[in-house]
């Protein structure tokens, strides 16, 4: 919806949205806008089933279901529960919590960029995420306006994310320390390499904090993600071409999440690949045949995965909060997409967004 159909009722529903997220935790909201999409995805999948139960057509490419509406649309990346408002919302309270208290002693990285937990219901944490709602839904909308060829949802969650850096005082981009050779080196990590008592940066203090904080510790190694983004994009692309929409594997990775919220860090995060892919798959496969879309979305796959840990390291790793990832791959890759339906390689039609 453009920035021109902004009403009161739609900022008031990113006030409560951004509450909404802090009060949840920013990580548990999103999976919640998980299970809305995927419902509202498998609802329309089972509209498009014939008498005898079966899809209408195996690989029956349609471009025009990729844009998500109805249900899914409206709420799970509307102005309640959509990443750029609860969860961007949910990620600036929890950059706020952080600045003078420490509230998950358990949290192995600065307290800022505990994102899991749900933070209760002060008012004043509350109003932060209300505000950040707020802010995703008017850069979404402007972003709508203007017709970027990105995704504006996920434009929205990276620059909140700057903006709350800025406003709280945080470093934009985050200092490399120690032994680092460069921003991208993870090196410290692996030696375990932590500061003292000097360091102080904040009132909750970084005693014992690491000097280089990955995002994923698990899955942070450029040869892993590579794999990790094949698997991904293989499968998205296939659940796409197979379902027709290309936002049903990215729910179910938003689904997921709800696994790292209940503490288990060794999850792989992989919307950022599902995304693409399935947007990449059905593009392509609507020119070509579907092994070319399957393969289209293998290797959208592995770049989103590939642009999320550069984006970790440059954006997260030596910074004191949560800037997403994800979101970073995901407007990339969605860039690369509308410019190459611009070029005419794949089929405009299948790109949700504005095609220059």
């Amino acid at each position: 919806m453009p920035f021109s159909e902004l009403t009161i009722e739609i900022l008031l529903a990113g006030l409560a949205g951004g509450m909404l997220g802090a009060a949840l935790g920013a990580l548990p909201s999103l999976s919640l806008a998980g299970v809305i999409i995927v419902i509202a995805e498998m609802a329309g999948l089972l509209g498009a089933l014939d008498a005898d139960g079966a899809t209408l057509s195996t690989f029956g490419v349609d471009p025009a279901t990729v844009d998500a509406t109805g249900l899914g649309g409206a709420i799970g990346l509307g102005p309640v529960l959509g990443p750029h408002v609860a969860f961007a919302g949910g990620v600036a309270a929890a950059a706020f919590v952080g600045r003078s208290e420490t509230f998950d002693t358990t949290f192995r990285y600065h307290q800022a960029k505990n994102i899991t937990k749900p933070l209760g219901s002060d008012p004043v944490t509350l109003l932060v995420g209300g505000v950040f709602g707020v802010v995703g839904v008017l850069i979404a909308r402007v972003a709508a306006g203007l017709e970027l060829p990105v995704d504006p949802i996920f434009l929205a969650v990276v620059l909140s994310a700057l903006i709350h850096r800025l406003t709280l005082g945080y470093p934009l981009v985050g200092r490399v320390r120690g032994m680092s050779r460069s921003v991208l080196d993870m090196s410290p990590h692996v030696r375990d390499d932590r500061w003292g008592e000097e360091s102080f940066e904040t009132e909750q203090g970084t005693e014992g904090r690491k000097v280089v904080e990955v995002w994923l510790p698990d899955h942070y190694e450029f040869g892993n993600v590579v794999v990790l983004g094949l698997g991904v994009g293989l499968a998205s692309g296939y659940i796409a071409l197979v379902s027709n929409s290309a936002f049903l594997a990215f729910g179910l990775s938003l689904v997921s999440l709800g696994f790292l919220s209940l503490g288990l860090y060794s999850f792989p995060v992989t919307h950022h690949m599902a995304l693409p892919a399935g947007i990449a798959a059905i593009a392509v496969a609507s020119e070509f045949e579907p092994v070319v879309g399957l393969v289209a979305g293998a290797v959208f796959g592995i770049l989103g995965g590939v642009l999320g840990e550069v984006a970790q390291r440059v954006f997260y790793a030596h910074g004191d909060t949560h800037v997403d990832p994800p979101a970073v791959a995901i407007v990339v890759t969605t860039l690369l997409l509308t410019l190459l339906a611009t070029a005419g390689v794949v089929d405009p039609a299948a790109i949700p967004y504005p095609v220059l």
